[in-house]
């Protein structure tokens, strides 16, 4: 167990998923609340936590390379010139407050600070579970981030200091590495939808297929972070080759639902889930 307190999300008898809003972790992870396990309806884990090439991935979480300078993604920062370099500067994310604690609704805010303890951004976050049908249920995670540090506060991707196509930041799912089948409305494979935005993708595995929505417009104007190589992982990116500037007090949100299914899912179902579920 690498947390000390631990919320369940229940769909009937199903315990669908676990958040541990209160983890225990090193400061080099950039300790963070995360969703893991997380379950399809027959019972299948579709994330991982902490893997041993990855160790900062937790499972379902927000994590952001760089804040101001501070890594809200664990393990290394990238450094223009020089590459991937440890460095003391991993923020945490802390818990603050409970808003709604039911077993298919949790909502609490949270504190981003630095490894120094100074606060940089509040967050109002909101996680809800719902079934679809008997095999396929829905994982809504919804985040608003409000900069309370008093200046500009540039959000950067690695790609936006020139690594090419690194532009992971913000809603994360580390799934576990299997052969998959990525498909897009963009097309079909990783490079159809990978640094694109696209309504809706789809990674099918064995006896699992996940859908991942942009739930509103601001989150589907963001382009995909997809890689399928060394790791399987998909994230929605707040910034890829530019910096997102976050002014004073100015607010950003972002809402992905997830569609969880026992079996393979055709694009067409996953285009019909984009037109349903997504405003």
């Amino acid at each position: 167990m690498t947390s000390d307190a631990v919320e369940v999300l229940r769909l009937g008898d199903h315990a669908v998923a676990e958040y541990a809003w209160r983890p225990s972790l090193p400061a080099s992870l950039a300790p963070r609340p995360y969703l893991h396990p997380v379950r399809t309806l027959a019972g299948t884990t579709v994330t991982e936590l902490m893997p041993a090439s990855h160790r900062h991935h937790l499972g379902v979480s927000v994590a952001v390379a760089e804040v101001d300078r501070h890594n809200f993604w664990g393990g290394r920062t990238f450094i223009p010139g020089h590459g991937p370099a440890w460095l003391d500067n991993q923020g945490s994310q802390q818990h603050v407050r409970w808003l709604r604690r039911t077993p298919t609704q949790l909502s609490h805010t949270l504190r981003w600070s630095t490894i120094d303890g100074d606060p940089l951004l509040s967050e109002r976050r909101e996680i809800s579970a719902r079934l679809l049908s008997p095999d396929v249920w829905a994982l809504e995670f919804g985040f608003t981030l409000t900069n309370v540090a008093g200046r500009e506060l540039p959000i950067r991707s690695p790609a936006a200091h020139g690594r090419i196509g690194a532009g992971f930041g913000g809603f994360f799912w580390r799934a576990p590495f299997v052969d998959c089948r990525i498909t897009a409305e963009t097309g079909t494979g990783t490079d159809a939808v990978h640094g694109r935005a696209a309504r809706w993708l789809s990674v099918a595995g064995p006896g699992w297929t996940l859908v991942f929505l942009g739930a509103d417009a601001a989150t589907q104007a963001d382009r995909w972070f997809v890689r399928t190589r060394d790791y399987l992982g998909v994230g929605s990116s707040l910034a890829w080759e530019q910096p997102l500037r976050l002014e004073p007090e100015s607010v950003l949100s972002r809402r992905v639902i997830t569609v969880i299914a026992d079996g393979d899912l055709p694009s067409g179902q996953a285009a019909a889930y984009a037109d349903d579920l997504a405003s």
